[in-house]
């Protein structure tokens, strides 16, 4: 007891006090570690299980329809439709064109088809059939150029209205689409299938009027026949329009007819009275024969010149005697076929005339057309010093 000190009861004091505020916060931590509840291990094997399970679900499903586009399954009744490839298209546009026609749904996954294969270097420019069952290399491989692909050297053509045959073949040869020989032989002896075209026939007169101008991009060296050919598409598909089908029927006059009609038209005008130009045509085709000898006789010198293609300078009194159906001044009627290749004013100036009373037209010193309803009015004006031919 003597050796017991005042201090000693202090220092003791203090020091329980500090193990005690150390020692709470130690057991309030151990307290809330208690409180945690753990997961049943159970519970999260199944958890994990159902997870694996969805995302395996989600990529079968998404692989599912991947597949199914790739290789064409569930695709339902076989449809067909046409796809045109330009020169201006690339892959991107061409996957576009085969979504909008429902030849395949994910455009992506395509393109990335086309450019593991390389589809750039079997794809051409052209107008192809595709059907809902090929699938994607069935696809590209239905779209393969005859001449070479999207990659090979193009060149622009542009084929003025009016151009024959043989003209346009010289200016698909000038500009390097393939040689002047062997576009005329395609001209003459290939087989195309379309009704218009006779294939019986061996002569470049035969395509006259179906290569219709407009502009095109051709591969240089194009496979002759198909550089041919997609005029001649291009003319159909200009002439199946539902307007014009109709006014064909209702003319009574075949396609044919109507082309040599606009062809004649084309040769004798370039202004804006190509309609009355096909009054004049229709009238002396349809009228009465008492206009001084005009019933039937078109007397157009445009088709005699069709028949004398090496012809130069006016035309003379012996050329007047040609003894050829495209003389229509000796001949009652059309020409055999028509004589130049018309644009879509010149069709439409055939399917559509102006009604007149005009059998006669005589271009004047002020270069344009003028029209008379009989010979001595029409004598009177060519004699006269406003006569401009």
């Amino acid at each position: 007891m003597a050796d017991f000190k005042n201090g000693d009861t202090a220092s003791w004091d203090a020091e329980q006090v500090r193990h005690a505020q150390a020692g709470r916060p130690q057991e309030n931590r151990n307290t809330r570690r208690r409180k945690r509840r753990r997961m049943n291990p159970l519970l999260a094997v199944i958890l994990y299980v159902l997870i694996v399970v969805a995302a395996s679900a989600t990529m079968a499903g998404v692989g599912w329809l991947l597949a199914s586009d790739l290789c064409a399954f569930n695709r339902g009744t076989k449809t067909e439709t046409t796809v045109e490839i330009t020169a201006e298209d690339d892959l991107d546009t061409v996957a576009d064109k085969l979504q909008e026609a429902e030849l395949i749904q994910y455009k992506w996954f395509f393109k990335l088809f086309a450019k593991i294969i390389k589809a750039e270097d079997e794809i051409g420019i052209g107008t192809y059939q595709l059907n809902n069952d090929m699938d994607y290399h069935a696809l590209i491989s239905g779209m393969r150029g005859a001449s070479g692909s999207m990659s090979a050297e193009t060149v622009t053509v542009t084929i003025p209205e009016g151009y024959t045959v043989a003209q346009t073949i010289r200016l698909l040869a000038e500009k390097g689409v393939n040689t002047e020989e062997n576009l005329l032989e395609a001209a003459r002896t290939a087989e195309f299938n379309y009704e218009f075209i006779d294939n019986e026939s061996q002569d470049i007169s035969r395509l006259e009027g179906y290569l219709f101008p407009d502009t095109y991009e051709f591969y240089v060296n194009h496979n002759a026949q198909g550089a041919l050919e997609r005029l001649i598409r291009n003319f159909e598909q200009k002439m199946m329009g539902e307007d014009i089908q109709e006014e064909l029927e209702s003319s009574g006059r075949t396609m044919k007819e109507i082309v040599t009609i606009a062809s004649l038209i084309e040769k004798e005008t370039d202004g804006s009275d190509q309609a009355m130009i096909a009054s004049v045509i229709y009238n002396r085709l349809n009228g009465p024969g008492d206009k001084r000898g005009t019933y039937g006789m078109l007397q157009i010198d445009a088709a005699l010149l069709y028949a004398l293609p090496d012809h130069e300078g006016a035309i003379t009194s012996a050329d007047l005697e040609t003894d050829s159906p495209y003389n229509l001044r000796k001949y009652a009627g059309l020409p055999p076929t028509p004589i130049a290749n018309p644009g879509m004013a010149a069709i439409n100036a055939a399917l559509y005339p102006t009604s007149s009373d005009y059998y006669y037209y005589a271009l004047g010193t002020d270069q344009k057309h003028h029209y008379f309803a009989d010979y001595n009015s029409f004598l009177s004006f060519v004699n006269s010093s406003q006569y401009g031919g």
